[in-house]
């Protein structure tokens, strides 16, 4: 459940809470300004830790794509900075070890060539490297049984390089060296703490993938750290987003504005121990409090020490807010049955709309109500409910999928899940009645208004974001012109909601026989759809029933080469016929996993302005709309091949399990 997605604050006490807590722990990372800090191999230290504890990435049966190599620099000198590198160094061998048992077996059974012929120079790479390491800790550990020894394996991940911290001050000046008996164990355990270097750029390989890390000291001398992934644990800021959703929740500074018991704005002391606990928030008036906890407040900002306190001192502010109002009229029991009956998801249907596209419909009533067009979701089966095959679990990694339809009756959404391997070929095998994950809707609704024309470009699977969006813009009074792209002509799915959602539809397919339209006023064309574009602005396609002329807004949604495509058209091919002072935007699909909005970082996107030039980064998990402009396609493309190379691998391996499962023909 997303808090703010498909339960609201004003839900909530509608609902029969009598209180809400914010409690939400690590706030917003911090974001170190530097050349190369979005390089392949740089990750927020929250985006690792999350990917590593949500997907259970480090057993044996999991699908999970975490592509880790060393050496590794992890950039902090807090906690997280210590237990970041540890848990690096950990994942490392079991990682490498479970690439080379899924490896041998798809080589034994399918050939090499079969297993690697759509991979990359660079996935050859380090998959080699992946096996060569894995190979190394095989006979490692075989001679040391041999011996009656324990294997080891610090030696060798030591000398592929080993994982290190690296802090801008002194081990005694690190927040770590409050605990330092964390620090005592993690040196035991192999990690180096290296002192007095701050980061200044990150160095890359031709393939786009970090190779080092570039620092200075305190005397502005340069340093050189070799690094394969770099993981950044700058520290955090408190998550605010909720404020941004809402008018009637206020800040102070960095955290949100406290309140006294009565209402009256108050300022916290900014100690763990204060003398008086001010932990409320004014919300929707006295009768409904909220209060905030740990990282969120002034006070026990900090580390988990201080958020315990919060809850200690806090808890008693709590008990006598809710003293002072009316006890809410729903029992207990009833409660449950409502968060039951609206926030339990569940398989509704499965639909095959194409050769390699489906549409999962899920029942989800609250899901349902709260969407808006452009909003998304992220979906999972429930790993304890998943099909076993062999030691693997068909347990799906979470998918980011945007909102199709919703039927706010029934309670249902509607999603499109393109089948790429991976992941997305296990949504084809739920059934009806299966308990699922349905987090969202999160991030921002596309903006619709009523006075413009707007030309929406969708390719692929793209047009299933644009029925509901194209909906919203025409029932709100605009007018809206529809270029539908598809790669080939069986690709095509929804045909009278891509119509329902356009005045205008000129259908793209980019070989073989074009479509043949269903109303008077759409179009066909064959080629790609900048063409398609080009060729109805200048009258190749006939009579122009929406004029590309009056085009206010392009909205472009499907793969980052398609959307790089259409911003780089907007500047030479089509501006001879577009207004000088029409908007882009683009929706932008980059790696997603929380979606909690600014929690793990995993969506971390590069604008750059084209105008000064003024790079900056931006969590594509709240605003997934951005201007085709500013996006910088080149880096969104090195995002989404973070784990290109275990990704191909765990294609063939769901492929090899679905087929043993009886599944796959």
């Amino acid at each position: 459940m997303r808090f703010g997605g498909n339960l609201t604050l004003d839900e909530a006490f509608e609902l029969g809470f009598d209180h809400v807590a914010l409690a939400t722990g690590a706030g917003k990372p911090t974001i170190l300004d530097m050349p190369g800090g979005l390089a392949r191999g740089v990750r927020q230290a929250s985006d690792f830790l999350m990917a590593l504890q949500l997907t259970g990435a480090a057993r044996a049966e999991t699908l999970a794509n975490l592509q880790l190599r060393l050496p590794v620099v992890v950039i902090g000198g807090g906690l997280t900075a210590i237990d970041t590198c540890t848990e690096a160094l950990a994942y490392y061998p079991i990682q490498v070890e479970k690439f080379l048992s899924r490896h041998e077996l798809l080589v034994a059974e399918r050939g090499e060539h079969a297993v690697r012929q759509h991979w990359s120079e660079e996935d050859h790479e380090i998959a080699d490297e992946f096996i060569n390491h894995a190979q190394a800790i095989r006979a490692e550990r075989r001679l040391a049984a041999s011996e009656g020894r324990e294997p080891h394996l610090r030696e060798l991940l030591q000398s592929w390089g080993g994982a290190s911290v690296a802090y801008r001050r002194g081990l005694t000046d690190s927040p770590a060296y409050r605990n330092h008996e964390e620090i005592t164990k993690a040196l035991e355990e192999g990690i180096r703490f290296i002192p007095g270097l701050s980061p200044v750029a990150v160095e890359m390989d031709d393939f786009g993938s970090a190779t080092g890390l570039q620092l200075k000291d305190r005397d502005g001398q340069p340093h050189r750290l070799p690094a394969r992934a770099i993981l950044v644990a700058a520290g955090t800021v408190p998550n605010t987003t909720l404020a941004r959703e809402r008018t009637d929740i206020t800040i102070d500074g960095k955290f949100f504005q406290a309140v006294d018991e009565d209402g009256a704005i108050v300022t916290p002391e900014r100690l763990a121990k204060p003398g008086v606990s001010q932990v409320l928030m004014h919300v929707d008036g006295f009768d409904r409090t909220i209060s905030f906890f740990g990282d969120l407040h002034p006070s026990y900002a900090g580390n988990v020490v201080s958020a315990m306190a919060s809850a200690k001192q806090g808890h008693p502010v709590v008990t006598r807010a809710m003293e002072r109002r009316r006890a809410s009229t729903v029992s207990g029991p009833q409660l449950f049955e409502i968060m039951n009956q609206r926030l339990r998801a569940s398989v509704h249907a499965v639909n095959r709309l194409t050769p390699t596209i489906i549409e999962v419909v899920v029942k989800a009533p609250a899901a349902a109500l709260a969407f808006r067009p452009g909003q998304f979701f992220r979906l999972q089966n429930f790993e304890m409910l998943a099909r076993k095959v062999g030691n693997t679990s068909l347990a799906m990694e979470g998918l980011a999928l945007t909102g199709a339809w919703v039927d706010t009756e029934k309670g249902l959404v509607g999603l499109i899940v393109l089948e790429m391997g991976g992941s997305s070929d296990l949504c084809a095998h739920l059934r009806p009645g299966e308990p699922v994950i349905l987090m969202g809707p999160t991030g921002a609704p596309t903006h619709v208004c009523g006075s413009e024309t707007v030309l929406l470009a969708g390719g692929g699977l793209g047009n299933a974001v644009l029925f509901s969006i194209g909906g919203a813009f025409r029932k709100a009074g605009s007018k809206v012109l529809y270029f539908a792209g598809y790669k080939n002509a069986h690709d095509r799915f929804k045909v009278a909601d891509i119509e329902a959602a356009a005045d205008v539809v000129v259908w793209c397919v980019d070989g073989g026989d074009g479509f043949a339209p269903n109303r008077p006023q759409d179009r066909s064309f064959v080629g790609n759809i900048v063409e398609a574009m080009v060729a109805y602005g200048e009258g190749r396609l006939g009579e122009q029933a929406i004029p590309i002329t009056d085009v206010d807004r392009i909205i472009a949604i499907g793969s980052d080469r398609m959307m790089a495509a259409v911003a780089k058209a907007r500047h030479n091919r089509l501006a001879p016929f577009l207004k000088r002072e029409h908007q882009g935007i683009g929706s932008i699909n980059s790696p997603m996993q929380c979606m909690l909005k600014e929690v793990c970082a995993q969506c971390l996107q590069k604008h750059k302005d084209p105008v000064t030039g003024e790079e900056k980064v931006v969590f594509t998990c709240f605003d997934q709309d951005q201007p085709l402009d500013k996006v910088d396609f080149v880096s969104l493309a090195e995002r989404l091949s973070q784990n290109s190379t275990w990704e191909k691998l765990s294609k063939a391996w769901i492929d090899r399990s679905l087929r043993q499962a009886g599944l796959r023909s």
